[in-house]
């Protein structure tokens, strides 16, 4: 059965922005926040949690939990159906475009009658906005530029949530009696940033039993289609999966044609027709005889058309058919490869979990080696201080004993200001073990200011990653506009790496991206920007970006042995700081 999480994060966020929009407690309203982000990330389904056990989850307190225990009984809140009755529908969806506020939304609404996102673009085109506070030229500018970035998203979901659906059905289906074969396909397989239909492959005899555990699956709130080898259903949610059943012997063949992408199946079909062949998913044929050459694996499909096997993620028309046919095609980094996280948060900041709780799954994980990078002072709801930090550090060398097998670093995520600035001077910075440094705020300057700003950033000595280089988050904030090539540059030159945000939300660098900085010569960090333990699983997105950004273990620094990786941090014109280091 799947998990009640995301739904209950769904209502806490819900509830936390009406509270904004009433002019309700700022703190009020974080707390809310914070305890839907601790929701999703918990790893037990909340729906088998009583209101006592819900309160052991970081930042879910006795309110709270009382309050996800009263919806989960009872499939409604009493609280949030009051503040429903408070506010226009149409001014919750409002927010869900960039840049625009409660505060905003609820003038909007109450100025000009506009409660849809549609009727605010026609307002602004039609220049019905004129005169009203707080909406010049230029926030118009922005706000349709944000409604751009919302409609861009085309319903489609991100990575973790169709991957959690994707798994789901796959279990459920493979445990139908006759199913010999059941994966996902599509864009999922190949590590779409966002994805729309979700596509399940199966391979069995009988394909009825695998159809009827299909429909039947918890997910399944309407089944659109059933047929004999196609069935579609669709989620509560409004998520569509689509499972096809193939005869067993037909598995490679079906997984390469549903696997895609369309334009990488069009370029190996015309190297199949020049062969006289032809390509189908039941298959590689003899154009002629109608024999069948291979079928049973994607490794026999790839070789009957001469080529190796082609990873997944690669697939997408980008010149990978080309290098696998010179036999320059690159092993993409793997997620065994990775021997440690450089980008991770505790409760010290605005992480949910512990200090102890995250480095105990760091080590659970394998890792060889872990940083805590908290935020710095100035990003000033955080509150960090020297005296916090340092205090940390003595803790980090503390649990270092406790934990030998991994090696722990103590890191900053530092902020980098409109000028290229960060929070601490040099002579401070160089105590850490390894420095981060993000773009959080004035996400609207000009290119050559955004520019200069990453720039500087990468030649202060200090810094060894530059994190979530373009601030991007998925459907709803466009990146900064900045000359990345500029940027890739100015980090191959300085041996500042940049990194693969594995955050679902965030996925940034973007793949078309990597393949830029690839050519500069730039190194990567793979990291999860995990909040909680939970989010350490972030890494399997990131490293699938990565993937589809032709990166391989040489490219990717947390890859490395510790004494690479140490040989990069300190690498000369860097500050050697003390403390612990790999």
């Amino acid at each position: 059965m799947a998990r009640r999480n995301e739904e209950v994060e769904a209502l806490l966020l819900e509830y936390a922005d009406l509270i904004a929009i009433t002019g309700g407690d700022a703190f009020k309203q974080r707390a809310y926040e914070r305890a839907a982000r601790a929701v999703r990330g918990h790893a037990a389904d909340v729906s088998r949690l009583g209101a006592k056990d819900l309160r052991e989850i970081p930042g879910v307190g006795k309110s709270i939990a009382d309050k996800i225990d009263e919806y989960l009984r009872t499939g409604r809140l009493a609280a949030l159906d009051e503040t429903r009755a408070a506010v226009p529908p149409g001014v919750r969806q409002l927010m869900s475009v960039p840049s625009l506020g409660p505060k905003k939304a609820m003038t909007l609404y109450r100025e000009r009658g506009i409660a849809s996102v549609g009727e605010l673009a026609d307002a602004i085109r039609e220049n019905r906005l004129k005169g009203l506070a707080g909406f010049g030229p230029k926030t118009q500018e922005n706000i349709l530029r944000g409604i751009e970035v919302a409609r861009g998203s085309g319903g489609r979901v991100l990575l973790d949530a169709a991957t959690a659906l994707a798994e789901e059905a796959v279990a459920g289906v493979a445990a139908a009696p006759g199913c010999e074969r059941c994966t996902a396909a599509g864009s999922l397989r190949r590590m779409r940033e966002t994805i729309g239909d979700i596509d399940i492959l199966a391979a069995a005899r009988d394909p009825e039993p695998l159809m009827a555990a299909f429909t039947a699956l918890p997910l399944a709130a309407e089944v659109v289609v059933r047929g004999r080898r196609k069935t579609s259903v669709r989620t509560a949610a409004g998520v569509r999966l689509d499972l096809r059943v193939l005869p067993p012997e037909a598995w490679g063949a079906g997984l390469v044609y549903f696997t895609g992408s369309r334009q990488h199946n069009v370029r190996i079909r015309e190297i199949a027709v020049q062969a006289k062949l032809k390509l189908s998913e039941y298959g590689l044929f003899d154009a002629e005889t109608g024999d069948r050459r291979a079928a049973g694996t994607e490794e026999e499909v790839y070789a009957g058309l001469g080529l190796p096997w082609i990873p997944p993620a690669l697939r997408e028309d980008r010149g990978e058919v080309a290098a696998a046919r010179r036999g320059e095609l690159p092993e993409p980094v793997a997620l065994d490869a990775i021997r440690g996280d450089l980008h991770t948060h505790t409760d010290l900041t605005d992480g949910l979990a512990s200090l102890p709780d995250m480095v105990g799954a760091a080590a659970a994980r394998g890792y060889a080696y872990y940083a805590v990078t908290d935020h710095a002072p100035d990003l000033r709801m955080q509150r960090m201080t020297k005296e916090k930090i340092l205090a940390q550090r003595a803790e980090v060398r503390e649990l270092a004993g406790r934990h030998p097998g991994l090696r722990l670093l103590h890191g900053t995520e530092l902020n980098i200001g409109p000028d290229g600035g960060v929070d601490w001077p040099g002579t401070f910075l160089a105590g850490f073990d390894l420095c981060v440094a993000s773009v959080h705020s004035h996400f609207r300057l000009d290119r050559d200011a955004q520019t200069r700003r990453l720039i500087a950033a990468c030649e202060n000595p200090y810094v060894n990653v530059i994190g979530h280089l373009t601030t991007r988050k998925i459907g709803s904030r466009a990146g900064i506009d900045a000359d990345l090539d500029a940027v890739f540059a100015a980090c191959a030159r300085t041996g500042t790496a940049v990194e693969v945000n594995g955050h679902p939300n965030r996925l940034d660098l973007r793949d078309e991206d990597i393949l830029r900085a690839r050519r500069h010569g730039v190194k990567f960090a793979v990291d999860s920007d995990a909040h909680s333990t939970g989010e350490l699983g972030n890494m399997r997105y990131g490293v699938g970006t990565a993937q589809r950004g032709w990166l391989t273990v040489d490219d990717v620094i947390n890859t490395w042995p510790p004494e690479r990786l140490a040989r990069f941090l300190h690498a000369p014109g860097r500050t050697t700081p003390p403390g612990t280091r790999p």
